[in-house]
C-alpha cells in the first residue's frame, strides 16, 4: 500500500492563507497544470488547459501592446516638453541678432540636433554685413530655392514639414558641416503676403533622427510659433 506524500505544514497553511501568490506565479502555475495533465493519462484531451494556453498568449500579446503603448506616450510626453521648452527659449531675446545666436545654440541643444539654420529667400545676395556676421545660423537664397530644395528638383506641391534621411547635408545650407550631416527636418516658412518664404533646417548627425515614418504634429507646431516670431522681427 502506497502512502502520497505529504506538504510541509507550515507550507501549506502559507499556501492556503495566500493562494493569489500562486495564482500570480506564471512558472507555478504552469508546474501545476502540467502536473494536472500527467495525472489524467495520455488519452484524455484537456480542454480547459488548450484554452488557457491561449488565453495566456494572448495576455503575453496584450502587455507587449500595453508596454508599446506606454513607451510611445512617455517618448510625445518627452517630444512635447522639448518643443515647450525650445519655443520659451526662442521667445526670450529682445534682439534679432541674439535671437538667431540662440537657435544654434540653445535652441539646438534643447532639441538635440547638430544644426539649425535659416534660409531666406530675397532678390539680394548675402553679401550684406548683417547676414555675413550671423552666417553661421542664417543664409540667403534666390527666389524659388526653397520649394526646388525641398521637393529635391523634381517640383510639385511641397509640405510644411518635410522630414527625411539624407547621404551628405547641402553645403549650401550646413557650409563646411554637410558632410556629416544624415538626417535633417525642413520647415517651410510663410512669413504673410507680399513676402518670400523662409526655410527653418535641423540637421542631425543621426541617420534615424528624422524620417518620413515620423509625425510632425509637434514640429508643425512649432513651425506656426516660429513663422509668428519671425513676422515680428521682419516687420
Amino acid at each position: 500500500m502506497t502512502s502520497s506524500p505529504k506538504i510541509d505544514d507550515a507550507l501549506r497553511e502559507a499556501i492556503i492563507s495566500r493562494p493569489d501568490v500562486i495564482l500570480d506565479d506564471k512558472d507555478m502555475m504552469h508546474a501545476l497544470i502540467a502536473a494536472n495533465e500527467r495525472s489524467m493519462g495520455g488519452n484524455i484531451v484537456d480542454l480547459r488547459g488548450i484554452a488557457m494556453e491561449r488565453l495566456e498568449s494572448r495576455l503575453d500579446r496584450l502587455e507587449d501592446t500595453h508596454r508599446s503603448v506606454i513607451a510611445a506616450a512617455y517618448e510625445n510626453l518627452a517630444g512635447t516638453n522639448q518643443v515647450h521648452r525650445a519655443i520659451l527659449r526662442m521667445l526670450d531675446p529682445i534682439e534679432f541678432e541674439t535671437f538667431l545666436r540662440d537657435l544654434g545654440g540653445e535652441v539646438a541643444e534643447i532639441l538635440r540636433v547638430d544644426a539649425v539654420k535659416l534660409v531666406l529667400e530675397s532678390v539680394q545676395n548675402d553679401n550684406d554685413p548683417a547676414v555675413q556676421r550671423l552666417g553661421e545660423v542664417l543664409s540667403v537664397a534666390e527666389p524659388g530655392f526653397i520649394d526646388s530644395y525641398l521637393s529635391q528638383g523634381r517640383g510639385g506641391p511641397v509640405r510644411q514639414v518635410t522630414l527625411r534621411q539624407v547621404q551628405n547635408g547641402n553645403p549650401e545650407i550646413y557650409g563646411n558641416n554637410c558632410d556629416w550631416i544624415r538626417s535633417e527636418a525642413c520647415l517651410k516658412l510663410n512669413f504673410g503676403a507680399g513676402r518670400l518664404p523662409g526655410l527653418l533646417v535641423m540637421g542631425a548627425e543621426d541617420p534615424h533622427m528624422f524620417g518620413p515614418q515620423q509625425g510632425t504634429d509637434l514640429l508643425t507646431f512649432f513651425t506656426g510659433v516660429f513663422e509668428r516670431t519671425m513676422r515680428r522681427w521682419l516687420s
